[in-house]
């Protein structure tokens, strides 16, 4: 009977917890129920094509789409607090929400680190929303003044600023030539704080999409700090950069309600989790939000998601859980038209090779939440452009 059934709370509708959702669903043991702030899953390897011109729906897919038929209860809402006594999460609406277990996979959240002007005058790309306005700004600077800002400035030498820098040239040019604009020399800037770009990863990788960058006419400020923004510039160590066309994709920090509900958080500012994720008894704490070793990548949100998912079942059938083993996961950067870096365990892979990875990549991460068809259907939707103003809709 459902009333016998133990209920699963899921916070968060991102990769971690839609697959944590879906890979449970089909325990009649559990009642699941999934509550997001979104009513769209939000593909973030795909921003920043959304915000060059690429297809939205590439990018934003129905949550209720993905549920389809499967008996999980969504809600829009956020979590705001948490009632461990009585094992009760609190949203903002005011809504209670029991659980007798409890998976948070909440994600992240811009962080500007205190950086005077950024928050009002920086652009960004890490929702469907910031990537919409930033395209509508490249259209608008082109349409009301017919030619480029004196320059265009991303800052953050990660993932998201590269994959940002090496897309932008090729649709500047693009977008001109829809507009009729005579074709002017483009000036884009990467400003990473860092001595190298993915900093985190090999020299041979780094070098590898600074050298593809600077191919593409990106002008690379390494080991150099953001001081301020102001409406027409942004101030570095010892100089600043004229520019309206700032885009901030540097950092990050955790959900603020891990600190709201005093939760134990590492150095890093992520949750501290056991050899199961588990935070606290019945409360597991899974992608971006735990501190694992490769907490932040989107692989390791599925892989923490399929561990979960499976140790729950297990503990239904009256079986001990399985320790947390962390998995490396395969690297893929893709830097302008055709071309992207790949670090699969020992081996380097780069250019049209690479771009045909990424293409797999893409299609594995859409299938683990749609069917063949449907991943088939967005994939080749992400390789196309979609035109947004008047005067690139007429041509």
């Amino acid at each position: 009977m459902a009333d016998n059934k133990k209920r699963l709370l899921i916070l968060g509708g991102g990769f971690a917890g839609i697959k944590t959702a879906l890979e449970l669903s089909r325990n009649p043991s559990l009642k699941v129920s999934l509550l997001s702030n979104q009513e769209d899953f939000r593909y973030y390897p795909t921003l920043y094509r959304a915000a060059t011109g690429g297809k939205l729906a590439a990018s934003a897919i129905p949550i209720k789409q993905i549920i389809g038929s499967r008996d999980i209860e969504f809600t829009k809402d956020s979590a705001k607090s948490l009632d461990r006594v009585n094992k009760l999460v609190v949203g903002e609406s005011g809504q209670h929400y029991p659980y007798d277990q409890l998976v948070i996979a909440l994600g992240v959240t811009t962080n500007y680190f205190g950086i005077k002007g950024l928050k009002d005058y920086a652009y960004g790309i890490k929702s469907v929303e910031e990537a919409t306005r930033l395209r509508d700004h490249l259209h608008k600077t082109l349409l009301d003044s017919g030619k480029p800002d004196l320059n265009y400035v991303i800052v953050g030498g990660g993932p998201t600023g590269v994959e940002l820098a090496g897309a932008l040239p090729g649709y500047l040019n693009h977008i001109m030539k829809r507009h009729g604009i005579k074709k002017h020399s483009l000036h884009i800037d990467l400003v990473e704080s860092a001595p190298s770009l993915m900093s985190r990863m090999p020299k041979s990788y780094s070098k590898a999409i600074a050298k593809r960058l600077r191919k593409l006419g990106v002008k690379l400020y390494l080991g150099q700090a953001v001081n301020a923004e102001t409406a027409d510039e942004l101030e570095l160590g010892g100089h600043s950069i004229k520019s309206h066309t700032v885009v901030w994709t540097a950092g990050v920090t955790n959900h603020p309600f891990f600190a709201a509900n005093e939760f134990k958080l590492s150095e890093h500012g992520k949750v501290l989790v056991d050899d199961y994720l588990q935070a606290e008894d019945n409360i597991y704490v899974i992608g971006d939000n735990a501190d694992t070793l490769y907490s932040g990548m989107a692989q390791t949100a599925l892989y923490d998601a399929m561990f979960v998912s499976h140790n729950l079942q297990r503990l239904v059938r009256g079986k001990l859980p399985k320790v947390y083993k962390p998995k490396k996961p395969v690297y893929i950067t893709p830097v302008g038209p055709r071309w992207a870096i790949v670090l699969w365990g020992r081996f380097l892979f780069k250019g049209w090779v690479g771009w045909l990875l990424r293409g797999a990549a893409d299609f594995s991460g859409y299938n683990d939440y749609q069917p063949w068809w449907n991943s088939s259907k967005l994939l080749m939707a992400e390789a196309r452009d979609e035109a947004y103003c008047p005067t690139c809709s007429k041509l």
